[in-house]
């Protein structure tokens, strides 16, 4: 019988925004390992179980220690925020079971910040959209350029992950000057900071604005497409309904 490990996306990691079958699972499971922001994410409800962690960028570690518990016998649950097959360790994990033959794996999906993040804003991403990092941790900045580049000239509405940190503080700004070569200055653009968790802060603003923004890791960006207008505070991205020709009627 081969030993389970379950990836399980947590969501922003509330207990009210994470799935019942990975509430389920994060219960019925021997040990926890994540990040150590997202078992502290988990509370005291948790705190019984055996919680493991690295520091970041020992992500491979990590998941190393998932196969090490699971082949003592454990039922292991492996925790990232959001979905774990959206830039969470998923990936990562199946390239190294292959060196663990007893081993089998299983991801439950969570909710990503695009989605939570979107619901915050209104409807930003009721159209067709994309997600783009503006990490260079792991992807060269002319690869994430060329995304950038992409995403405007196709339309979509575009979801930024890690917008910013201490040592990319300016990358955000360098983003929008990439998208201001082919979007207006009004484009109607949003973020949200801490979804889902304390201190939640949503904001509605134009592209140009979001340019001289001040965000952190913990914020995902919203920018809308030609289609996008703001409605009483909120995001919205139309998907072409003929609503005007219905008034009245």
């Amino acid at each position: 019988m081969k030993h389970k490990i379950y990836i399980v996306g947590m969501g922003p990691g509330a207990e009210e925004m994470m799935s019942g079958q990975a509430y389920r699972i994060l219960k019925e499971s021997d040990t926890i390992i994540g990040y150590q922001v997202y078992l502290e994410l988990l509370g005291e409800e948790f705190a019984g179980k055996e919680l493991l962690s690295t520091p970041m960028r020992k992500e491979i570690e990590r998941c190393l220690l998932c196969f090490e518990k699971a082949g003592e016998g454990k039922k292991v649950a492996f925790i990232c925020s959001g979905d774990a097959g959206v830039y969470g360790m998923a990936s990562l994990m199946y390239e190294l079971q292959k060196d663990y033959p007893d081993c089998e794996l299983e991801v439950v999906p969570g909710i990503t910040a695009a989605s939570s993040g979107a619901a915050c804003l209104g409807a930003p991403i009721n159209h067709d959209f994309c997600v783009i990092s503006l990490s260079d941790l792991l992807t060269p900045w002319e690869t994430i350029e060329k995304r950038l580049r992409a995403a405007a000239a196709g339309d979509f509405a575009i979801v930024l992950y890690n917008p910013s940190s201490k040592k990319r503080a300016d990358y955000l700004k360098r983003a929008c000057d990439i998208l201001l070569e082919n979007l207006e200055e009004t484009r109607p653009c949003g973020y949200v900071e801490n979804i889902g968790r304390e201190g939640t802060k949503t904001e509605v603003c134009t592209l140009s604005e979001l340019r001289n923004c001040q965000v952190n890791m913990f914020t995902t960006v919203f920018i809308g497409n030609s289609q996008t207008v703001v409605l009483d505070g909120k995001l919205v991205t139309k998907r072409g309904y003929e609503v005007d020709s219905r008034v009245g009627a």
